[in-house]
Formats: structure tokens, C-alpha cells, sequence
């Protein structure tokens, strides 16, 4: 079979959805030596420096316009200009960023990664909020297959898309191999970095409203006045959008000088941080999927984490689970994994095994099998 992808975010996106997708290409491309690929993909953005597999069944197309003048277009204004007028005969098209270009024949998947936006539309830049309300349903609408990161994305999509569950496949993200263990050079540099004194309770992820930082922030200073202990709080992760808030409870707290904002960080610098922090805390609203928790663990480090969306189901009985909500609860994980050396132990134990269930290798192998068997069936 000839199976396109849009890989535009693979380009243009360096977290969240553009790792998700160069890692899942990648690996497809070192199980699947059988399908023929091409990967599309818009200009890239100034600074943007892509990477493709290098497999001999993989090729490229770069189309001569940037990512968001092709959303407009395609999305926006619906010019129906598909994507065989530039990349040829396909059996397949797989579009893995929410929104589904037009295809005139091809078999079309896509990925929806979550539906947050709709159950969490505070939470989201209006500007985008009002786009995704109108791009994805009419996206899952026309696509023959959704694939979805997580069974609690999946159910949404069936919920509250009127998806046919038949037609709706999972295809859950992996943690990096990178994210093992640091030494403890390595931990002691990070730590100097970012100026971290001693023990340190961390956080990961953009500064955004859905990942719930303020609550977090409440709950460290309930943790600090209660315990006495001099933990600080460590949050590494870019800024996103409707920051004001964050920011504003760190600067309020009475333990303002002890939270720090690393900023994105890259691979190696987060490693270290996982590696060298008491414990993780991911007090998020809702996840697609929980790859921030699964790094911790895979690092070793004790998690909590929030008990809705798909994070129970990434966790599972690996980490201590709490209303998000609830910033009592959350300090009342964050000093029980602290102040019990034998809990620290379990859950560093429990979290390794756990997230060495996700790895890339066997996602391919999951989507590589979804293609084989929605190509047969066309």
C-alpha cells in the first residue's frame, strides 16, 4: 500500500503533538519495511529544523506554503484541494493533528488526541477553542477511521462525536527511551541550573489552564506550612496561553522565593529534573494521554497525579490518584510520598515496571496493523 501522512506537526510542533508524531513515524518506519510511506508536509516555521526517517520506504513532499496559511485554506475556507493533486495515488491518508485535510479517494484516518476543548472549553485561547469546535467534529465526521490516543479519548469521541465505536481504534503514545534514570552528575547539574537547593517536588508541562498549576501552588503552600519541610517547587514547561493566573498565585505565595519556572527544557536537562525530584505532581483537569506521569516514573520517581481523564488508565495502580480539584487532597499525596520512605520505594518500583508496558516500538506495531486491516477492508 501507498499510505500518506500529514507530518506537518512533526515539523512545526516541538512538544506535545510534534513529539507524539515524529516518534510514532519513526518508529512505524523500523517495523514496517513492507508499505510504501510519504510524509507532507508545509514550509516548516523560521527556526524549525525537520527530521524524517531515514528508511528507503519513506519519502517526503514539502509543500510550497506555510502550516497556517494551509489550515485557512483547507480548513477555514474548505478549498477542497486534495491531497492527491500533490502527493499522488495513496490507498491511505492519515492526518494525526486533529483536523482532516481534503481527500478525494484514499482511505482516511484521523487521530484525535483529546477532546478538551469541549469538556474543558475555559481552559482554552477562545480564538482556538472556536476553531476546534467546528474543524474536529466536521473532520470526524468525514474520516472513515478515528484513532485515538487513549480508551477515555476513544469514549469521548464515541460520546460526544456519535462516533461508531467500530470505527474508532487506539493507538496509545510511549515514553521516550531517553527517559531512564539520570546519574547523578546530571541531577547535580540541573539542580545548579535552576537554582534547586535540596528536595524538590516537580511538575511538567505547559503554563497553561488545563494543567491546574495554581492548585498545585496551593497545594505546596498547605504542604510547607503543615510539614515544615523546605521542599521547593520546581514547574519546567513553556508558556502557553491564560498564564496570568499561574503566575500571579506563585507570586502571591508565601513560598513565592521557593517555586521555580524552568521554561521548556530540553531531553536531557528533564531527565535530570525527573530523576532528581521527591516526588512528580500532575494535578491536570483532563488528559488525552498521561505521557508526563510515565516519564516520571520511567525516571524512577514517585508520581501523583489527578484521578479523571486517561490518567488512571496510564497510571494503573503505579502512582497516588487525586481530585484535581481538591488542593488538600493533592498536598495531602504530595507529604505522604515525602514523609514515607517505604511508599517512595513501592511507587518507584510499581512506576518503572508501569511505564515500560508503553513503548513506541508497539504502537507502531498497533498502527501498522490498524493500516494493514482498514486497507484490506477498502
Amino acid at each position: 500500500m501507498r499510505i500518506g501522512i500529514d507530518y506537518s506537526a512533526g515539523v512545526n510542533q516541538a512538544a506535545g503533538i510534534g513529539r507524539f508524531v515524529r516518534n510514532l513515524v519513526q518508529a512505524v518506519s523500523e517495523v514496517d519495511t513492507h508499505n510504501e510511506y510519504v510524509l507532507m508536509y508545509a514550509t516548516p516555521n523560521p527556526g524549525r529544523v525537520p527530521s524524517f526517517p531515514s528508511a528507503p520506504n519513506f519519502a517526503t513532499k514539502q509543500l510550497a506554503i506555510r502550516e497556517r496559511l494551509l489550515t485557512i485554506l483547507w480548513q477555514r475556507l474548505q478549498i477542497p484541494l486534495s491531497v492527491e493533486r500533490m502527493l499522488g495515488h495513496l490507498d491511505i491518508f492519515h492526518a494525526p493533528d486533529f483536523v482532516l485535510p481534503p481527500v478525494k479517494n484514499a482511505v482516511t484516518l484521523l487521530t484525535v488526541h483529546d477532546l478538551a476543548f469541549l469538556i474543558h472549553p475555559e481552559c482554552a485561547h477562545e480564538g482556538l477553542r472556536k476553531y476546534l469546535e467546528h474543524a474536529v467534529p466536521r473532520s470526524i465526521a468525514r474520516a472513515d477511521y478515528i484513532l485515538a490516543d487513549s480508551e477515555n479519548t476513544k469514549s469521548d469521541v464515541v460520546c460526544l462525536m456519535d462516533a461508531d465505536p467500530d470505527r474508532v481504534f487506539v493507538v496509545p503514545g510511549a515514553v521516550d527511551p531517553v527517559f531512564v534514570p539520570a546519574a547523578e552528575d546530571a541531577i547535580v547539574a540541573a539542580r545548579a541550573a535552576y537554582q534547586i537547593r535540596g528536595p524538590f517536588i516537580l511538575g511538567v508541562g505547559t503554563i497553561e489552564p488545563r494543567k491546574n498549576w495554581p492548585r498545585l501552588i496551593e497545594a505546596y503552600a498547605r504542604f510547607r506550612t503543615r510539614t515544615g519541610l523546605r521542599h521547593q517547587l520546581v514547574i519546567a514547561g513553556g508558556a502557553g496561553w491564560l498564564t496570568e493566573e499561574t503566575y500571579a498565585c506563585a507570586s502571591r505565595s508565601a513560598y513565592a522565593d521557593d517555586i521555580r519556572f524552568t521554561g521548556r527544557v530540553a531531553d536531557a536537562e528533564l531527565v535530570a529534573l525527573y530523576s532528581g525530584a521527591e516526588v512528580f505532581a500532575y494535578p491536570s483537569l483532563y488528559e488525552g494521554f498521561g505521557m508526563p506521569p510515565l516519564e516520571a516514573m520511567a525516571c524512577g520517581t514517585p508520581v501523583v497525579c489527578s484521578n479523571t481523564s486517561s490518567l488512571p488508565e496510564c497510571a494503573d495502580g503505579a502512582a497516588l490518584m487525586v481530585s484535581p480539584t481538591d488542593p488538600e487532597a493533592i498536598s495531602d499525596a504530595i507529604e505522604r510520598v515525602c514523609t514515607d520512605s517505604d511508599l517512595r520505594a513501592d511507587l518507584r518500583l510499581r512506576g518503572i515496571a508501569r511505564a515500560l508496558e508503553y513503548g513506541w516500538e508497539k504502537s507502531a506495531q498497533r498502527l501498522v496493523s490498524i493500516y494493514e486491516q482498514v486497507g484490506a477492508a477498502a
